[in-house]
Parts: C-alpha cells; structure tokens; sequence
C-alpha cells in the first residue's frame, strides 16, 4: 500500500518500493510512503512488523536491498548517517554519564565545530524548549526517567535537523509518566515543527499524537491514514484488532467491524424494543469486567459470533454491573457505525 502523500513537492520523506531482507526474511517488503513537512508521523505496528527496520532505513543505519529513500527531494538512500539531515531519540537515552546535561545537549554542536557561546545559547534555548531550564548543570543520573529522555529530546532538537526519528522512546517509562510525555512530545513538536516520524507498538500514543499514521503487518503498509480515520475505518481484520479493540462479524456474506463503544446494550425478549434506525441482534451475557470507570461484557449472539461491549458506568454499581452475567440481552448499533472490511489472504513469502 502507497502512503500517499502531497504532490507539491512539501514532502520531507519519500519511500519508494523500500526492501530490507535479512537471509530470508523480508523485514521490509516494498514500503512506500510520503511524510508531509512538519507532520508528526507515526509507524505503528506489532513487534516484527518492520516498522523499526524503516525507521533505520531513514536514519542510514541500515542500507535498502531494494528502492530508495528520499529527503527533502534528494536521493540519500547511499548517504552516510552523519550526512542525512536527521536525528534519532532511542528508548535507552543514550546520555553520556559523565557530562553535564548541558554538555550532553551540546555535544552535537561541538563536533560541528561550533563556537562555544554558540553552544551554550543553543543548549540552553533546547533545555527551555523541553521544559528544563534549570538542570543544565546536572548529570543525567541526577535526573528521572522522563527528565532524561527530554534531555535526549534536547539533545536531538538542538542540532535543529529537518526530521527527528523517534524509536519507542517512551517505552521505558511507566504509564503516567509515559501520557504525560505524549502530551509534552506533541506540544514540542507544534512549536518547533519539524517534522517527527515517531516508531511505537502502543496504539494509544499513535492515536494520541499523530497527525497520520501508518499501520505496519509483516513488513508492509496496511493502511496508512489520520487516527480517527485508522481507528473509526479500519481496512483490514489486522488494522480493526490492533488499532483498539473492535468486533468482526460476518452477516449475509458480508464482513464488518463494530467497535465496543459503539454499541448499545439493552433488555432482553421482554424489554422495550429498540429505537428504529439500529441495527439489532439477540443474545446472552457470558463475561462480565467492571474496571470502575466502564464495564466490559461479552455477549454470544444467538445469529452466532460474539460482541465485546464497552458501557460506562455513569450511575452503575460494581454489583449491578456484575449481575448482568448469564442475562439475555438485545444489542444494537447504528449502520454508520459499522465499517466493511478485507481479509488479508495473501502470503508473504521471502
């Protein structure tokens, strides 16, 4: 599948037909992709999927087999890593334990032979940009999880480069901390706008921060849209069960998804009938999740298959919540709400 993309020439990274094999295995199986200008991007996918392996592809870790990558226009698919126009945030920080974070932010200025007022300026304006103005004379073990990783950031955005590569970089992170990131990683994004191509498995972040994203399976693009559109409209099985959570049934010869949240659950036979417009199938209770805010229920349809229902608890007890097990239920959707879907059938082989 082709990420297309803007035909103007604003695009900051083009992949065309991109291949990456290791012995038999095609990590990398004919991507093409365009990222905007400015555009935060995101690489989403199961682990294997190949999204890693292009982001290297970029960055010149690695060299393609097969098709080329383009920045800003050029052809740099031979180009040395030091020589392409981007930088690269990893999971691990990468901070040097015996400097300074001053001196850490600064180190790519220094082997640019830039003057050392220059760097101390440019230093401290990315420290100020990540919301650490104060820590410059710290070394990164003094520092937390998430202090250090906006180190990195500052470190990678101080150099200013057209494209920021950002490989899972709040993976280490607990879970609070990592939300919080997301907001504070989108926020320095808009305001410096470069453009960030950000690599994650965690649907949640994709949905979170990116402008567009790309679904990766097996080496390929699956589908490559906004997230509302990814989440709301998904293309494929795969797409509809790793981008959340979502139910799939097949009726009258025709496949769809439904997402939980969209579905209503309501009295069974002998309760009022469901508003007209809705889609309506019966069915019974046989697993019920209260996890306070919502509950989740899975419900075997009498017409076969079965639906997982995601129903807040906006006046719901733990105890009413859980008494619904073993009830006969009616569920409903609207039509709009559903989305027709391909199976992917094809193998891919080396």
């Amino acid at each position: 599948m082709r990420g297309c993309g803007p035909l103007d020439g604003s695009h900051d990274i083009r992949l065309v037909d991109l291949a990456k094999r290791y012995g038999d295995v095609r990590a990398v199986d004919g991507v093409s992709l365009d990222v905007e200008r400015g555009e935060f991007f995101t690489m989403l996918g199961p682990s294997g999927s190949g999204k890693t392996t292009t982001l290297r592809l970029i960055a010149g870790f690695e060299l393609p087999d097969e098709g080329r990558v383009e920045l800003a226009g050029a052809d740099v698919s031979r180009v040395p890593p030091y020589a392409r126009d981007v930088n690269t945030v990893f999971q691990d920080y990468a901070l040097f334990p015996h400097m300074t974070v001053a001196d850490n932010v600064a180190y790519g200025l220094r082997v640019k032979g830039v003057g050392k007022a220059e760097r101390r300026t440019r230093a401290g304006e990315a420290l100020e940009m990540v919301r650490l103005p104060d820590v410059g004379a710290r070394k990164p073990a003094q520092l937390s999880g998430g202090q250090r990783q906006r180190v990195a950031l500052a470190r990678a955005i101080v150099n200013r480069p057209r494209v920021l590569l950002l490989d899972e970089p709040l993976g280490a992170l607990d879970l609070k901390l990592r939300q919080e990131m997301q907001v504070e990683l989108k926020g320095i994004q808009s305001a410096v706008g470069i453009t960030f191509v950000y690599v994650t498995h965690d649907q949640e972040e994709a949905l979170t921060m990116s402008d567009r994203l790309a679904v990766f399976d097996q080496g390929r693009i699956v589908q490559v849209g906004a997230p509302a559109e990814v989440y709301e409209r998904p293309a494929t099985e795969f797409v509809a069960g790793f981008v959340g959570t979502s139910n799939v049934l097949l009726r009258s010869g025709r496949r769809f998804t439904v997402r939980p949240e969209k579905i209503r659950l309501m009295p069974g036979a002998d309760g009022p009938g469901a508003p007209d417009g809705l889609v309506v199938e019966r069915g019974r209770v046989t697993d019920v999740s209260y996890v306070g805010p919502l509950t989740r229920y899975v419900v075997a349809l009498d017409a076969g298959g079965e639906l997982q229902v995601v129903r807040q608890n906006l006046e719901t007890t733990s105890e009413e919540a859980l008494e619904e097990q073993g009830r006969e239920v009616q569920v409903a959707w609207r039509e709009e709400h559903t989305s027709a879907i391909a199976v992917q059938t094809e193998e891919v082989g080396p």
